[in-house]
């Protein structure tokens, strides 16, 4: 076993009471070494011991500084060695993630055949609105969900009457904020990135959906998006916006930005009614940027009043205001200066 030559570290080793010998040998095993200007850094943490008589369970010394069992040693020439935990990692919420995508992807291989199967009735019948695609998209959500958190509804009575055709518009917290939404059995269409839709079987459903692709930096993408959002509309569909663009980072309701503004902008050309709606919990379920934990929580949607106008502004502005006065009479916080 190679041993690396000792360097001073940043933390030192106090003595346990179970150890009648001076300090605990320690040695580092099996590191990966990459350098950079005589510097070697990121070095997985190893400890190693000789047994002691006195300590026949190989407990380890107690350290002055606790390192955890999951760490990353920076070790540089300079400056010796230091620990930086993994902040965040919950063992328990870990596999509760994997649980939750391996029954998400086992539910949608079957749904999505019963989705295929009717992809030509529902062309031939109901090209526009596909409610069967749409129940089957409320199943797959809801039979995802159950096993994992409760959803809160409130103000079901304010979603417009007979599936009618609206503009929805929620904040966005988490990549669970669209299994909550589907559960409404709305046939509303989402806009989504299209290489989503090169996903194996949840792109191919949302295609079968009629879910709206972009290109968020093509600027006649967006004008097209805006386009068939207006003729769904008058088809008797309706839209779903998340007018932030993207899910917040840090929890805040944030600014409704330009493109996504079009959503009000439909709602004006079209005289459809806006449909503000607000996510509450999903973020505390699975934060944004960690799509691989699923915590324990439960969600609340809050389905307020439509507002109706001919002033994409004035839409714009009551919809937001509406949403964060929600978020903030339930402890949540917003950005104001937006």
């Amino acid at each position: 076993m190679e041993t690396l030559p000792w360097r001073k570290p940043c933390f030192s080793f106090a003595r346990s009471p179970l150890i009648s010998s001076p300090s605990p040998s320690i040695r580092f095993s099996n590191l990966p070494r990459c350098s950079l200007n005589g510097n070697l850094f990121l070095l997985p943490l190893t400890l190693t011991r000789r047994p002691s008589q006195f300590d026949p369970k190989f407990q380890f010394a107690a350290l002055k500084h606790t390192i955890p069992r999951r760490s990353t040693v920076v070790w540089s020439s300079q400056g010796g060695a230091a620990a930086y935990p993994l902040s965040g990692f919950q063992f328990g919420s870990r596999i509760r993630g994997i649980c939750f995508y391996m029954v998400t992807a086992v539910v949608a291989i079957f749904l999505f055949v019963a989705m295929v199967l009717a992809h030509p009735f529902v062309l031939l019948f109901d090209r526009h609105r596909r409610k069967i695609h749409h129940f089957i998209a409320k199943l797959w959500a809801a039979l995802t969900i159950a096993p994992f958190y409760e959803i809160e509804f409130e103000g079901l009575e304010n979603l417009p009457a007979g599936d009618a055709s609206a503009v929805y518009v929620s904040n966005h917290l988490s990549f669970l904020d669209i299994y909550t939404l589907l559960t409404l059995g709305r046939c509303f269409k989402f806009i989504s990135k299209r290489g989503i839709f090169l996903f194996p079987i949840i792109g191919w459903a949302m295609y079968l959906l009629g879910v709206i692709p972009l290109r968020r930096m093509d600027s006649r993408s967006q004008l097209d998006c805006l386009k068939r959002c207006i003729e769904l509309i008058k088809k008797g569909a309706s839209v779903f916006f998340f007018p932030e663009g993207t899910r917040s980072k840090d929890g805040k309701l944030g600014a409704f930005k330009i493109l996504q503004k079009g959503a009000f902008s439909v709602a004006a050309k079209t005289g459809a009614p806006v449909v503000p709606i607000t996510l509450m919990g999903t973020g505390e379920l699975m934060p944004a940027g960690m799509e691989g934990v699923v915590n324990s929580a439960s969600a609340k949607v809050v389905i307020h009043k439509p507002i109706e106008g001919s002033n994409a502004d004035s839409l714009c502005n009551e919809a937001r205001n509406v949403i964060a006065d929600t978020l903030l009479l339930h402890g949540y916080d917003v950005h104001h200066n937006v």
